[in-house]
């Protein structure tokens, strides 16, 4: 492997932060997860996997092409990273007290419902993999990656997250109140905000 521990250890902070901040899939998981319990919750996390594994894989081969025909792209990418990051941390402290939607949509009962709905969560959002492009090259050169590399950072980009979401369905009934609590939402945003802000500081110097 030519990537650092180092590197794969600041790149799952990096994802670990990043579930910490609501989005469609802690949404999902949570409605699911109130409605039929963690048997219902836990196909879902399974069916987010395959885009956790898809759109990072896409993005290296994507970014690896590009960066064949283009010499500084990966240095210019990776400034893109660090100013997503901030942007992202500022917005989420900016916004620390939104409520979250919830979408019926998604509770269907049956663990094959869950996990379909689990796979268009994921791959409901093909700006995903822009958001892999900018974000993977300010952790890694992903014109170095070997394969082993590659199963590397795609398997992190699964586990973080899922487990993470097993854990959020196995405690749902902790989670809830967190949720129904305002003050307690808005300061769960601001740390994940400044955690976020503190990321894109570390990435110019790796």
């Amino acid at each position: 492997m030519s990537i650092s521990l180092f590197e794969l250890a600041l790149y799952t902070g990096a994802l670990f932060v990043l579930f910490l901040t609501p989005g469609p899939v802690w949404v999902a998981m949570l409605a699911r997860a109130m409605s039929g319990g963690f048997a219902s919750a836990w196909p879902l996390a399974m069916g987010v996997v395959v885009g956790d594994v898809l759109w990072p894989l896409l993005a290296i081969l994507g970014v690896s092409w590009i960066v064949s025909e283009f010499t500084y792209f990966l240095e210019a990418m990776k400034w893109i990273a660090v100013v997503m990051f901030l942007v992202m941390g500022v917005m989420l402290i900016r916004k620390s007290d939104t409520a979250i939607q919830s979408n019926s949509r998604l509770t269907a009962p049956g663990r094959w419902a869950g996990f379909i709905a689990g796979v268009a969560v994921i791959l409901g959002n093909p700006k995903a993999i822009l958001f892999y492009m900018g974000l993977l090259p300010g952790f890694f050169d992903l014109s170095q990656l070997t394969v082993w590399d590659i199963v590397a950072v795609c398997a992190i980009s699964a586990i973080v997250p899922f487990t993470g979401n097993v854990i959020l369905a196995g405690f749902v009934g902790k989670m809830r109140a967190v949720l129904s609590s305002p003050d307690a939402l808005k300061r769960m945003n601001i740390t994940a905000g400044v955690l976020l802000i503190l990321v894109a500081c570390v990435i110019p110097f790796t």
